[in-house]
């Protein structure tokens, strides 16, 4: 079974992959968002050329036969673009075999607590809070995980003293029992990051993203060895040797890849077990509701070092209008706090032709 057609569909935002092999199977993937459009041009420039034509069951070769090929040119545009062939041959594969991708995995489709992630930084303590108290109420999420500093903030926060304010007001609000997780997306320096995740673990959280510029995996590590609680981090890197020197040196107390950035499941997959035989949890990176969702929920319904919960973004139209209208059936409905993985061939989903037939539109054969 050969691979002999790759297709994309794209905007600036997000481009869906269709592969399909010389006897007629098809598969359905996506490479990571945002410049989604010149990703696609990798695609076709410099991860087709290496792939058609080779066997589509044996993806982990493909995949790194296109590191090898373009080893000059390492990065994350190759890293996505190779995401977007690699899920849509593990959707071929899943619809081949009857089996949903998490089966092929030797897991069992079900539910998944989920943690509801803001991703707003302008937004008033009170406001968050009250909107935390809401998704509570309407479909029961008992984790919740929010933003302190600033991206890449050199110590300054969005307003200042928001950081300790907004723990504060959120646990006051939301009480001791739910699960509080929070983001700093490299807004900090050790020393401060150190004063900060004090103030955290004084109010129950437990769980610290991204504290100080995530390529500095020494700075992220003094403040691993100065907390208690859980230091997070990881989503950027797309390069698996950097991805083992950080589980390695014990950069992090939890990893995070993400599907997109890393380069699709098979190589997710290998973190995961690199994660596994250090004794290391695995709650993955998946901040948007295009499919990178759903390939992780499917990835956590399979590997044993799952960590204890899904990122679910609560962000909708005003924030993210591109989500809207990409698949004919969302596959994401949050019931008491959990999402679900079906046993529906491959992931599961099927692309909206609407959203399609406004896409551009790129073929590359054999």
């Amino acid at each position: 079974m050969k691979l002999s057609k790759i297709e994309s569909f794209t905007n600036e935002f997000v481009c869906f992959v269709k592969i399909t092999t010389d006897d007629g199977h098809t598969g359905w993937g996506q490479v990571a968002p945002y410049h989604a459009d010149i990703t696609a041009t990798v695609l076709h420039r410099m991860v087709a050329p290496h792939v058609l034509g080779l066997d589509a069951l044996n993806i982990d070769a493909l995949v790194d036969l296109v590191t090898e090929r373009e080893h000059k040119f390492p990065g994350s545009f190759l890293r996505r673009a190779m995401g977007g062939v690699d899920t849509a041959l593990w959707d071929m594969r899943g619809k081949l075999e009857d089996k949903s991708v998490c089966e092929l995995l030797g897991g069992t489709p079900g539910k998944i607590r989920a943690y509801a992630s803001s991703m707003k930084r302008d937004i008033t303590e009170e406001d968050e809070a009250n909107r935390f108290l809401k998704l509570r109420d309407q479909y029961g999420f008992d984790a919740f995980k929010f933003r302190v500093g600033a991206e890449c903030g050199h110590d300054v926060d969005e307003w200042p003293g928001r950081s300790e304010s907004i723990v504060t007001k959120i646990r006051s609000a939301l009480g001791p029992e739910p699960a509080l997780l929070v983001d700093g997306n490299s807004g900090f320096s050790p020393s401060r990051a150190i004063e900060l995740g004090q103030h955290l673990q004084d109010n129950g959280i437990s769980h610290f993203e991204e504290p100080c510029p995530y390529w500095e995996y020494h700075q992220t590590r003094e403040v691993t060895n100065a907390l208690d609680i859980d230091v997070t981090g990881g989503e950027q890197d797309c390069e698996l040797q950097n991805w083992q020197h950080m589980i390695d040196s014990k950069v992090v107390d939890i990893v995070q890849p993400d599907v997109c950035y890393l380069g699709g499941l098979s190589r997710t997959l290998r973190v995961a077990k690199m994660a596994e035989l250090a004794g290391l949890p695995v709650t993955p990176h998946c901040a948007n509701l295009s499919m990178v969702t759903l390939f992780t929920m499917h990835l956590l319904r399979a590997i044993p070092n799952a960590g204890k919960y899904l990122e679910f973004s609560i962000e909708g139209h005003d924030y993210y209008p591109w989500q809207d209208n990409l698949f004919v059936e969302s596959p994401y409905r949050i019931v008491d706090g959990q999402a679900r993985v079906t046993d529906a061939p491959g992931w599961g989903v099927e692309i909206n032709p609407d959203w399609l037939e406004k896409a551009h539109y790129q073929l590359s054969e054999r």
